[in-house]
């Protein structure tokens, strides 16, 4: 079947901003998509929220909307664009559930508006609970038995029937939102009524537990003929128990027998023709090794996370195969290279491939490091090895935090196998690190696997590892034996892991393993669906296969994988890095080892190499490949990490030099450069223990900004307001870095801040915008909301910021990109900190003030002058406004407060023409819609109350009734703003939690009451989260909201694509 001639535009609903359990795969599927249907001559309509995405460039489809993702803005989309098609399945659960809620509701018949690759009615059979349950009946295939629950006391009866524990899986929701495990009917209670307020349709499903059996997933894709084929066969190494998006997998099946593979691929063969999928779709299984009894747990029948993995680790490009067949084309018309066509699909290759999820419980106090059926984990690494102990540690030198192999981790080694085993049991993020020591320390392989139900085959694997690191840990201080090292390359062990345990430098192991002929090889991984295509890893157990070509190259290190403080927006310098580079007439070389991104696609660069970023497989593949240089300040922090190394190793690094990097981290010699350039920073000093932090803070006075040095995202700042508190802060967080000492500024309070990007070359800087953050000072500027053009900002200040930015830009040397943070207090520009680098917000400036920012720094690194380039800045007439996304709905025991360190896990963009509703519509984005009328509950610490009077005075104006707490309801009263009495939970009933209950109060304005009672409040806004209220913990955000829904009453709201934004911008 040629394609379908019956449409000729398609829209595509992307999945909006990263959150837990939905990251930056689906940039890359729907990235595909619109590739796969512009090559078959559609149009196409893409609509998503989140601005960090490759996908919302504007030239990746025809029509760009950064719009909300909800039904309101889609029916409007629809109404304008008269799309005659629309692709539901490969923006996630948010795009599965829009097109079904526009389908239900009539809309699509009311335009005219076909779906394609899966019908609606597939999409309820695959996603409601009883639909799906009814239908696998049908085919005989067995469930875990479970019954649906509407209500707390229907789901108790059931359990009761049942027996503890159950398993709660909230309908329509994804990553395990809002589900979990259960032992006891008051822990059922809890996580009922948490699952019931998270679902779409307030119905959660009680079911059986399968706790410790077998997990395993089947990724297959099937066409509109009826063909089918099997993908990828994920084994999931975590039992049943651990949420699929946590649990440690390989590919293919490693310990599975051969005729139960057969078994499921059968089974699901049967699934996907019942449900009538035409694409992908991911099913998991559960298999009982005692038994040998098979149940369905759940499909996907869309591109998932699993279908990203399945894509990077068979060369089996999913969501470009399932938009070609959504758009007509059947198997048997597409290309494979090892068989003809695409029907004849099997799963080959002589490797083995593990995933290991990233976690990011250190950024959440209270949050406990457990893993269970609702997704934790922030983002995750691929690896590709020969044999599976290659591929395992490969994993764990991917994942920048600090481990280059399984032992020694934490404290783990000094512990007592008792206490080794009482760690294990229950799932947590350093399970495989605990594991290891306890087999050091004697634990037998049955007394893991009836701890972990971990199969014994792996336990098997680790122990060989185990066996052979204590063998060469007898060589401490002498020479390692050739046969050792060799062997010890083979299993995967890496050069600095080795170096870390004989306490000898990494380059004398890597000097060693040269002289003795053990070097990295390379072998392909080709591409199907696509004619001659194939991306490469290493392995130290083949000779190498990979030619090169003499073409000129450059290299660029990507980011590896999703974390908080580290996410999609480097991913997006880095594939216009990659674009630019092919355009200049580069060969263009990717290192990337994150299996979501659009970066390890296999056509966004010339080459990909997917390999762990460090410094022994980076300059591996340089001493090959032979480039010009290598890019590494797109990556964010992580090839920044590797570059003074590979520097020093003799690798030319384009662009700024590691030595400015150094210059812009070093506090004193940076402090030095701004007074010589006459810039005002905040008094601040440096110390390495607590005498010398009080002696600094009694120089410089409270309240103070302290933090290590050299850090992301914030790790570990805090805003210190008196003594204790700094005693505090110094006991807890020497340990974060002790060869390098905390940081100690006067903190500004009450200021503006304000941040500016810049593309320089040396010796002339471009500055497109400045940013303007709405949160003041002392929030994370990843987590503070902020608009361009600014709002507030006097032009003197924004003329004094183009200027302090330049001269730096220039002083500094800086060749590429650059972020500096500002903050304006009694009329005075400070600079805060100078990034000498890409910044997570380079994707938003250039979607907002149409400029491809990474596209012309790649230009100026390889040589283009900014003077030839005929920059020139523009007035933006209309207002982009960034709100940050938490995943606070995921750890339900954090309070969720704002400070100084990063806790947003991604960002959405709302943009319109007056500043009120793009705040409005980003707010909206970001699931917290904001009412128009109703009650808001206002309860402010004592030191907030002056400001507050303006917030309360907007909202009275505005109509709404305000409620507010004892002290702010005094305070209120004094200036004759009227407002209702509410009671604190310790004052009595009904008090706050029961009015958010009871749907009687529409916003929550929160700030926490001080140090006093730090916790005395936080049930507030763990209610506002639970029962989706939106909330808000500063003052200056909630004045932004009232002015928002004031512009939103005023009714001049309507959905812009970014095409006809960038027409206005003259």
């Amino acid at each position: 079947m040629p394609r379908r001639d019956d449409i000729k535009k398609v829209m595509i609903i992307g999945s909006g901003p990263i959150v837990i359990g939905q990251a930056c795969e689906f940039d890359y599927s729907g990235t595909q998509a619109c590739k796969a249907l512009s090559q078959l001559g559609y149009e196409i309509v893409l609509v998503n929220s989140n601005p960090a995405t490759i996908m919302t460039d504007p030239g990746m489809a025809n029509v760009t909307y950064i719009e909300p993702l909800n039904f309101k803005r889609m029916k409007e989309i629809i109404k304008k664009e008269r799309p005659d098609a629309l692709l539901p399945n490969l923006g996630g659960q948010s795009g599965l559930n829009l097109s079904s809620e526009l389908a239900r509701a009539g809309v699509l018949e009311e335009y005219g508006v076909k779906i394609i690759g899966v019908q609606v009615d597939a999409i309820e059979r695959g996603e409601d609970r009883i639909a799906f349950k009814d239908t696998m009946n049908k085919l005989g295939l067995e469930m875990p038995n479970s019954a649906p629950a509407f209500t707390v006391e229907e789901a108790e009866r059931i359990a009761d029937d049942l027996g503890y524990p159950v398993v709660l899986r909230p309908a329509y929701t994804m990553g395990g939102w809002g589900g979990g495990h259960v032992y006891n009917v008051e822990e059922l209670r809890t996580v009922v009524s948490r699952g019931l307020a998270a679902s779409l349709v307030g119905q959660v499903l009680v079911e059986e537990s399968v706790l410790g059996w077998e997990e395993l997933e089947l990724e297959v894709v099937r066409d509109a003929k009826n063909q089918m084929i099997t993908v990828c066969f994920i084994e999931n190494v975590d039992a049943m128990g651990v949420h699929t998006g946590d649990s440690y997998c390989t590919a293919p099946m490693l310990t599975i027998d051969p005729k139960l593979q057969e078994r499921l691929q059968k089974y699901s063969y049967d699934i996907v023709e019942a449900i009538k999928v035409i694409g992908g779709t991911n099913i998991q299984f559960a298999h009982d090794p005692k038994t040998g009894r098979v149940v369905v747990i759940e499909i996907n029948p869309r591109t998932s996370r699993s279908s990203a993995l399945a894509s990077k680790a068979t060369g089996f490009p999913i969501a470009l195969i399932s938009s070609m067949l959504a758009g007509g084309m059947t198997m048997d018309e597409i290309p494979y290279w090892r068989d003809g066509t695409l029907e004849k699909y099997t799963p080959s290759g002589d490797y083995v491939v593990v995933k290991f999820a990233r976690w990011a419980f250190e950024k959440f106090e209270g949050a406990e490091d457990k893993l269970g059926t609702q997704m934790r984990a922030v983002g995750e690494v691929m690896s590709i090895g020969k044999n599976y102990k290659e591929a395992c540690q490969k994993s764990i030198r991917s994942l920048e935090n600090g481990r280059y192999g399984l032992g020694f981790a934490k404290d783990f080694h000094e512990r007592s196998l008792a206490e080794l085993m009482e760690l294990l049991a229950e799932p947590s993020s350093e399970r495989q690190f605990v594991m290891y020591e306890a087999l050091r320390k004697g634990a037998t392989i049955d007394d893991l696997y009836a701890k972990t139900h971990i199969k014994p085959w792996f336990i098997e694997q680790m122990k060989e590892l185990v066996d052979l690191e204590e063998q060469i840990l007898q060589y401490k201080g002498k020479e390692l034996p050739d046969q050792l090292l060799v062997q010890a390359k083979k299993d995967g062990f890496s050069d600095r892991y080795l170096g870390q345990i004989l306490e000898i430098p990494e380059t004398e192991i890597r000097v060693r393993r040269t002289a003795l002929g053990v070097v990295q090889g390379w072998e392909p991984v080709p591409v199907s669906g696509v004619e001659d295509a194939a991306y490469y890893f290493s392995t130290y157990n083949a000779p190498d296969k990979v030619g090169r070509s003499e073409r000129p190259k450059v290299m660029v290190l990507g980011g590896g994988p999703n974390r908080i403080g580290q996410g999609i927006e480097f991913d997006y310098c880095c594939v216009h890095a990659a674009f630019a580079l092919r355009d200049e007439g580069y060969e263009s070389i990717m290192v990337n080892c994150n299996p979501e991104t659009v970066s390890t696609d296999y056509d966004t660069s010339d080459k990909l190499y997917f390999e762990p970023l460090t410094v022994e497989d980076v300059l591996s593949i340089y001493e090959k490949e032979k480039p010009e240089g290598v890019i590494v300040q797109f990556g964010g922090q992580t090839p920044l990490n590797i570059a003074n190394e590979l520097a020093q190793a003799g690798v030319r690094i384009i662009g700024t030099t590691p030595e400015t990097i150094d210059l812009a981290e070093d506090r004193d010699r940076f402090r030095q450069m701004m007074r010589k350039l006459g810039i005002p920073q905040p008094a601040s000093g440096m110390a390495s223990t607590l005498e010398e932090a009080l002696q600094v803070a009694e120089e410089i006075g409270y309240p103070l900004m302290v933090r290590p040095s050299y850090v992301l995202g914030g790790r570990a700042m805090e805003v210190v307001h008196d003594e204790e508190m700094l005693k505090r802060y110094v006991s807890v967080a020497v340990d974060v870095a002790p060869e390098r000492p905390i940081l100690i500024d006067k903190f500004l309070e009450n200021a503006i801040e304000a941040e500016a990007d810049a593309i320089a070359d040396g010796t002339e800087a471009f500055v497109p915008a400045v940013m303007e953050h709405i949160e003041l000072a002392g929030i994370h500027s990843g987590d503070s909301a902020c608009v361009i053009p600014p709002i507030s900002i006097p032009a003197k200040h924004l003329d004094t910021i183009y200027e302090y930015t330049r001269r730096i830009a220039v002083e500094l040397n800086v060749v590429g990109l650059m972020n500096i943070q500002y903050a304006i207090a009694d009329d005075t520009v400070y600079i805060l900190e100078a990034n000498p680098r890409a910044s997570r917000t380079v994707p938003l400036v250039s979607k907002v003030c149409n400029i491809s920012m990474a596209r012309i720094a790649t230009q100026v690194m390889v040589g283009k002058r900014l003077a030839d380039l005929d920059l020139k800045r523009q007035s933006i007439p209309h207002f982009g406004v960034k709100e940050a996304v938490f995943p606070f709905n995921m750890f339900p025991e954090v309070d969720p407060l704002l400070g100084p360190e990063m806790r947003s896990t991604g960002e959405v963009l709302g943009m319109a023409d007056y500043f009120g509703l793009a705040l409005y519509k980003a707010q909206e984005g970001a699931q917290q819609l904001l009412p128009s009328e109703g009650s808001v509950l206002i309860t402010v610490s004592e030191k907030d109350r002056p400001a507050v009077l303006e917030v309360a005075r907007e909202f009275d104006n505005l109509g709404f009734k305000i409620k507010s707490t004892i002290g702010t309801h005094t305070f209120l009263s004094e200036h004759d703003i009227q407002s209702e009495l509410i009671l604190k939970m310790h004052e009595g009933r009904p008090n706050i939690v029961d009015g958010i209950k009871n749907k009687e109060i529409h916003l929550v304005i929160n700030t926490p009451s001080g140090k006093l009672s730090k916790y005395d409040d936080s049930y507030i806004r763990k209610a506002a989260i639970k029962y989706k209220v939106p909330h808000i913990t500063t003052l200056a955000a909630a004045l932004a909201a009232a002015r928002g829904i004031a512009a939103y009453r005023q009714g001049k709201d309507s959905v812009r694509s970014l095409q006809e934004y960038h027409a206005g911008i003259s």
